[in-house]
């Protein structure tokens, strides 16, 4: 007789994503998962995950075992209940799935230059501030352009930065949904 196929849920909660993401080892599982192309072994995955826990390589041998067996019994089976991944604990091989998608979303993606997207935003309404101040007080050059533009141009900026993020960060399940 064959086994029932299980069902997969339509969409996983944002509770249930913020579970996810929220211990280290899931989200470094994740991750690695995402560079290396999708797919890896337990033991490459407790290597990394150790490497990047003690900043080692090779990492002790006792906390590639720690992180390897909490991989095993606990973090892999977990993300394969909520189907993120697909876990075979016998063959110790793990494949991420399309649902990653729904958890990419709330993983901050740091581009190669190492700036968040929060970082960003504060570093331009910081650059909007000192730029305001220093037409203000007349400073050369700045002063020219006037309080006026440099605050419509730096609200543009904003703006479309934001709307740019929001397209590409959260909304993008959402356009793949609408063109499918």
């Amino acid at each position: 007789m064959s086994e029932p196929a299980t069902e997969i849920p339509a969409d996983l909660d944002e509770r249930e994503i913020h579970d996810v993401l929220r211990n280290d080892r899931r989200r470094l599982a994740l991750e690695a998962l995402r560079e290396d192309g999708g797919h890896s072994t337990v033991r490459e995955l407790s290597e990394r995950i150790a490497t990047q826990e003690t900043g080692e390589e090779p990492p002790p041998r006792d906390k590639r075992q720690s992180v390897y067996v909490s991989l095993h019994q606990t973090h892999l089976p977990k993300l394969d209940e909520l189907s993120i991944v697909e876990y075979t604990p016998d063959e110790k091989d793990v494949t991420l799935t399309d649902r990653i998608e729904e958890v990419e979303v709330y993983m901050e993606v740091v581009p190669q230059y190492g700036l968040s997207w929060g970082e960003f935003y504060v570093g331009l309404s910081l650059l909007g501030l000192l730029s305001a101040v220093a037409a203000v007080i007349d400073v050369p050059g700045v002063s020219r352009i006037g309080l006026t533009y440099l605050v419509i141009w730096f609200f543009l900026v904003q703006m479309f930065a934001a709307a740019y993020h929001v397209y590409s960060q959260q909304d993008r399940i959402i356009f793949q949904r609408l063109f499918e």
